[in-house]
């Protein structure tokens, strides 16, 4: 056994069982073992292997990140940002989503890029949702991380050859195989001997998966105790084609088939009802989602980039609705999304603090958390896992220290992360990554956009190049 105790740290973000809250403490002492933690709180007495110093420092929760697609969009930076299909209210996912896709061995390298940072933004879990690669369980758990793989899967592929029309190519047998193939991998990562991954349930779009797979998905989540995820809510041809096939929104449609509870989770959950884009008569969905207790995964970034944001996160918070974070694209940075969070919360209400840091925090750790169906992580406390983050008061950006976490979030990002343990093991040491060669993945990512970028003109339906697509911000002298 191997016990670090973390003295008298400046600031802990402890977690308060009886109020279900995270608080501040001052002056406090962690003590972890084996993985788990033994002690937050005053003076420790039991004596330690390590001793960190942790004047000057503050301690907070490794952050759950429940939602990203983490080997595939680090090798379009650069590409998306400024994408979009006029036509189609802005959204990339039909016409531009596929024509970036790297080539299977670059995948490997992205995933550690994307996970590296991830780190160094405190995150200490995250849930990649892909297509299953030899190696996936693996790649992830070598980095140190606490992994969750979510095998997608569905019914029917989408495709636009125009720009303003979708059409669905569907092949329901298809669908119940990938179902089965994602079941299996799912049982597979339980049992990875690193002990830190799991699995997620997932059909990819509930658009794109006929009624009977969503169905038989959220049985087997059920059966197999797992986490049961779907993209929902995510565009307004999403919202208006539900509409045409079943005469319900999507949250509506879903509630019809039995398939929402407390075990679902739903990313992105934007365009329900009572959007603003939609100007829909009803406006129910909150309230089914309150009522069933349905996790709402929000990522800012993504819908940012489409000029698009949830309406707004103070409004889902104050209806009940449970709330977790996710990247789902670049950056892969958990400060970031979190202060986005903050700043598309007080844009949309026009108020000042409908949404608060700690309603944010609480979403990026124990929402997370909850979605998974686990109360161990997310959370400094005892017999939680030793998944600690530590925060330098001394960056320049951290100071003065008032209020550490609306420094961190705010002003310094992840510039103050300096250390990151995940299950008592250190990851991240003096803001460099113990565990991951980025380096190396660098190089490979590099040469893996090359390849993809030059694939585009075969897999764009009208055969555009990828400059066509995404011209470069500036033109070239």
């Amino acid at each position: 056994m191997s016990r670090t105790l973390i003295r008298n740290a400046s600031w802990v973000v402890a977690w308060d069982e009886a109020a279900g809250r995270h608080r501040y403490l001052r002056d406090a002492d962690i003590a972890f073992e084996d993985g788990q933690i033994i002690h937050v709180g005053s003076a420790w007495t039991g004596g330690a292997d390590r001793i960190i110093d942790g004047a000057g420092l503050m301690a907070m929760p490794g952050l759950v990140n429940v939602h990203g697609h983490i080997g595939t969009e680090a090798l379009a930076k650069g590409f998306f940002e400024e994408l979009g299909s006029p036509l189609l209210y802005m959204s990339r996912l039909y016409e531009f989503l596929y024509v970036v896709r790297p080539e299977p061995q670059a995948i490997p390298a992205g995933t550690r890029l994307s996970i590296a940072e991830l780190l160094l933004s405190g995150c200490t879990t995250v849930a990649d949702m892909a297509l299953p690669y030899e190696g996936w369980l693996d790649t992830i758990a070598d980095t140190g991380i606490r992994g969750y793989v979510a095998p997608m899967f569905r019914s029917a592929a989408w495709q636009t050859v125009n720009g303003h029309r979708v059409e669905y190519q569907w092949d329901e047998a298809g669908g119940e195989r990938g179902m089965q193939r994602a079941i299996e991998v799912c049982l597979a990562a339980r049992r990875h001997p690193s002990g830190r991954m799991g699995g997620i349930v997932m059909p990819a779009q509930a658009e794109t998966c006929t009624p009977e797979l969503l169905q038989a998905a959220y049985k087997a989540a059920k059966q197999h105790r797992l986490p049961f995820q779907t993209h929902l809510c995510q565009s307004v041809h999403e919202f208006h084609e539900m509409i045409r096939r079943h005469g319900l929104t999507p949250v509506g449609y879903l509630n019809k088939l039995g398939v929402l509870d407390a075990n679902t989770s739903i990313a992105h959950g934007i365009f329900l009802d009572h959007h603003p884009w939609l100007h829909w008569p009803q406006q129910e969905d909150l309230q089914i989602l309150a009522k069933a207790g349905v996790t709402v995964i929000h990522s800012p970034h993504t819908f940012a980039y489409r000029g698009a944001a949830l309406h707004h996160f103070g409004k889902y918070v104050q209806a009940g609705v449970p709330m977790a974070m996710g990247t789902d694209t670049t950056p892969h940075n958990m400060l970031d999304e979190m202060r986005l969070a903050l700043f598309a919360a007080k844009m949309q209400s026009g108020h000042v603090n409908l949404a608060s840091v700690s309603d944010v925090l609480h979403a990026a750790t124990i929402g997370g958390a909850r979605s998974l169906g686990r109360d161990d992580i997310g959370r400094l406390a005892p017999a939680a896992k030793a998944d600690i983050v530590l925060v330098d008061l001394s960056h320049p950006a951290m100071v003065p220290n008032r209020d550490p976490l609306r420094g961190l979030i705010f002003n310094a990002g992840s510039r103050a992360v300096r250390d990151v343990f995940v299950d008592g093991r250190q990851v991240v040491e003096g803001g460099k990554v113990l565990t991951i060669d980025v380096d190396a993945a660098c190089r490979i990512v590099e040469e893996g956009q090359l390849q993809a970028m030059a694939n585009v003109p075969k897999r764009d339906a009208a055969g555009r190049s990828a400059d066509e697509i995404a011209p470069l911000s500036l033109e070239m002298a």
